[in-house]
Order: structure tokens, then C-alpha cells, then sequence
């Protein structure tokens, strides 16, 4: 009963304090700001059944914008060339969640209890066509297994399958591809 009722009392708390805005929320105060290494992306392959995933992934520059949206600019080597790419994540009305080009996706970011990790979660708004991608993103380029696993469970709850989760190869220069 004792419990019940500080129970009770906590939630009133915390409601009283987020409608003051005394209390913030780490979704509040996401900071993705930086460069961030792909560590491992999984798929809803059904959609995407011969994508093996790029070859090699190269350091993601994120920057953040006046209007509280971000700036994600990365490499990407395809048929031997490389190629900058920019995408703009624009901020909506539900925190950690994005929407980017020009509405067609929404990306959610989610930060892990490893306070250098992110998950990238992105799905399209496609009638007909639900493509779903996880990415674990780092800090660092360097493997983290205690991160990789909440990246599986994460994967596992938005029923995308774990077996094929992918780490790719870490490049910070892109070089392009000679016949």
C-alpha cells in the first residue's frame, strides 16, 4: 500500500514538473552533433532481398541547424565513385523523431545507455513499400559488444530479424574503384 501510494506521488511529481518545464527528458536534449561510424545496419530484407549492404561505410557528419533540424553529409562509393551525400533531418512534433526527404521517411533517433551510441532507425512512407533500416551508430570506430547487443534487441522489437544484422568495413577516405 505504502508503494502504491509513493508510486502515486512520483508520477504526480514528475507531471507537475514537466508541465513547469522543470524537468527535461534526455529526448529534450538529444545531441547528435559530430561525426558518427556506421557499426552495424540491419534491414527488412524481404523488400531488399540481393542488398548485401555497402562494401564499405565511411564517417557521418552530423550538424545542427537554426530550426532545431540536423545535417547528416556522408561518402558513399557506388559503381566506383564517390559520391558526397546530404540529407536533411527535419525536426517534427514528436521528440526523436525526423523527417526527411521532403516527408517520404521518418527517422527516429535513439540514444543507447553507452552515451557514444545512437541508433538511426529509418522507415519510408511509401504506399505499398515499408522499407525499414537500423543503424548502430559510434563515436568512435571502434567495436562496442555491449552496444551491438542492445542493437540486436532493438532490431528483434521492430521485428526486423537479428541474423541479419551486418557490421560493415570502416573507411575514412574514399578512394574510387578503377576497371
Amino acid at each position: 500500500m505504502k508503494s502504491l501510494f509513493l508510486t502515486i506521488v512520483l508520477l504526480g511529481l514528475l507531471s507537475a514538473l514537466q508541465a513547469q518545464d522543470l524537468l527535461t527528458f534526455p529526448w529534450e536534449e538529444l545531441n547528435i552533433t559530430g561525426t558518427w561510424y556506421a557499426k552495424a545496419f540491419v534491414v527488412n530484407m524481404p523488400l531488399v532481398p540481393d542488398w548485401k549492404g555497402p562494401g564499405k561505410v565511411f564517417p557521418v557528419t552530423v550538424t545542427a541547424l537554426e530550426d532545431g533540424s540536423w545535417e547528416a553529409k556522408t561518402t558513399l562509393l557506388i559503381q566506383g565513385r564517390c559520391l558526397e551525400k546530404k540529407v536533411t533531418l527535419q525536426k517534427t512534433q514528436e521528440p526523436g523523431r525526423y523527417s526527411a526527404y521532403h516527408g517520404k521517411k521518418f527517422v527516429y533517433i535513439e540514444e543507447l545507455p553507452e552515451s557514444d551510441h545512437c541508433i538511426f532507425y529509418c522507415e519510408s512512407q511509401d504506399p505499398g513499400k515499408k522499407f525499414r533500416m537500423g543503424k548502430l551508430m559510434g563515436r568512435s570506430p571502434e567495436e562496442n559488444l555491449e552496444a551491438l547487443e542492445e542493437f540486436r534487441k532493438f532490431s528483434q522489437r521492430k521485428g526486423l530479424l537479428a541474423e541479419t544484422i551486418f557490421t560493415p568495413e570502416q573507411t575514412d577516405t574514399c578512394v574510387p574503384e578503377h576497371d
